[in-house]
C-alpha cells in the first residue's frame, strides 16, 4: 500500500513526515502531492537525513512508492518561501497543495 494517506495529512495540516528513502531516515516537510507518469509524487523540503540537517535547504521530488515506514509527526513546518504551487510541472496533476 502506498503511504498516500500520511502525505495527504502532512500537506493538509503542515506536519512533518518521517520515512525511509534510499535506506536513509529522512524528515520531510511535504508541500504538494501530484501525479506524474501515473504515479504519485510529493515535493518536499528535506529537514533531516539520518538525523543531520542537509547541506542546503531545497525542494526535492520523491516518488511515494520509494518512501517506506512513513509516519506523520506532531512537528509542524512553515511553507518554503520559494515554493511555487503554480509551476508548470504541477498543472493539471495536483492532488493537494500546502496552504501558504
Amino acid at each position: 500500500m502506498l503511504p498516500s494517506k500520511e502525505f495527504f495529512e502532512g500537506v493538509a495540516l503542515k506536519k512533518c513526515i518521517t520515512a525511509t528513502y534510499n535506506r536513509m531516515q529522512v524528515t520531510l516537510a511535504p508541500h504538494i502531492l501530484y501525479t506524474r507518469h501515473d504515479e504519485m509524487h510529493v515535493d518536499a523540503v528535506t529537514l533531516e537525513r539520518d538525523g543531520q540537517p542537509p547541506r542546503e535547504v531545497k525542494l526535492g521530488t520523491f516518488k511515494l512508492s520509494g518512501l517506506k515506514d512513513v509516519t506523520v509527526e506532531e512537528r509542524q513546518f512553515e511553507p518554503y518561501e520559494v515554493f511555487d504551487a503554480n509551476a508548470e510541472k504541477y498543472q493539471d496533476t495536483t492532488l493537494l497543495v500546502v496552504e501558504t
